[in-house]
Formats: structure tokens, C-alpha cells, sequence
């Protein structure tokens, strides 16, 4: 897991292929804020982002998700969510799959917490769970931006 701000990418210690990503002009704060709900892919990428509005809610009603063949890098556009996390593997552990690469686990504990208002992004490595959308105070509508990165592309 790595977290930092899209104002402040050079802290952030990203491994090259994601730092690439965010650099382009069409994927800072500005951009992504400005650009409509849905789905985007430059043409010839390997990943895709989709952008749209969610509703957080107390982290109990939340489910605790992890992917084995993609990244999750996912940035906060308007509003503000916590997202529970481990940074045990939960690769070996009983899920569902949900959706292609959506595993569900059963009512994990996750130790750790981190809050992201705009401009903030986080990643999730595969098999890194998360627990996203979970309210700070109250339930409220985040917009976000959630790229989904191929494995692949980190073994440069």
C-alpha cells in the first residue's frame, strides 16, 4: 500500500509504471475532477479508470475486498472516506468472487485505517484487503476516481 496526494506525487514513492500513470495531464486532480462519470482507457493502455459518485457508510455495513490480477489505485475527487486495511496477503484466505478478480472476505479484522479527503490516493497491491467507502461521521456521497492496473504492469 502506498498513499500520498496527486499535488505531491514526487513524496509518494511510487514504483515507476504508477507513477506514469498519474503523471499523464489527463489524470491529475483537475482533470479527473472535470472529466464525467464512467469508464476511460487511453487507447493502447493496459489499464482503465472509472470515476463516479458512492456512498460511504459505517465501516460494519462495509464489505473487505482484494483483487490477484489487479492493482487498485484509488483517489478521493470530492468528499472525504476512510478505508480500512492489512497488510497481511489475503490471498490464501476463504472469499467469494464476487465479480472477475472481486474477492470478498468473511468479516476480516483490519488493523490499520487512513482517512482520504481530494486529492488523496491510495493503492492496493493484489491480495492487499481493503474495506473502502466507510464513513468518517456520517453517511455522505464521495466522488472518486479508482484505476485499475494490471498486475502485469509492475514487473517492468
Amino acid at each position: 500500500m502506498i498513499t500520498g496526494n496527486l499535488g505531491a506525487l514526487e513524496l509518494a514513492t511510487l514504483p515507476a509504471a504508477l507513477l506514469r500513470i498519474l503523471m499523464r495531464p489527463e489524470c491529475s486532480l483537475e482533470a479527473l475532477c472535470a472529466r464525467e462519470d464512467g469508464r476511460f482507457q487511453p487507447p493502447g493502455a493496459e489499464w482503465f479508470c472509472s470515476i463516479g459518485n458512492a456512498n460511504t457508510s459505517p465501516a460494519a455495513e462495509r464489505h473487505t475486498e482484494f483483487h490477484r490480477e489487479w492493482l487498485d489505485i484509488q483517489v478521493v475527487l470530492e468528499g472525504e472516506e476512510i478505508i480500512g486495511f492489512d497488510t497481511q496477503n489475503a490471498t490464501g484466505q476463504s472469499a467469494v468472487e464476487r465479480k472477475p478478480d472481486l474477492y470478498i472476505l468473511d468479516n476480516p479484522e483490519l488493523a490499520n485505517e487512513i482517512l482520504l479527503r481530494s486529492g488523496d490516493f491510495v493503492t492496493f497491491a493484489p491480495g492487499e484487503p481493503h474495506r473502502a467507502l466507510c464513513c468518517t461521521t456520517h453517511p455522505a456521497v464521495v466522488r472518486k476516481a479508482v484505476f485499475k492496473v494490471p498486475a502485469s504492469a509492475l514487473k517492468e
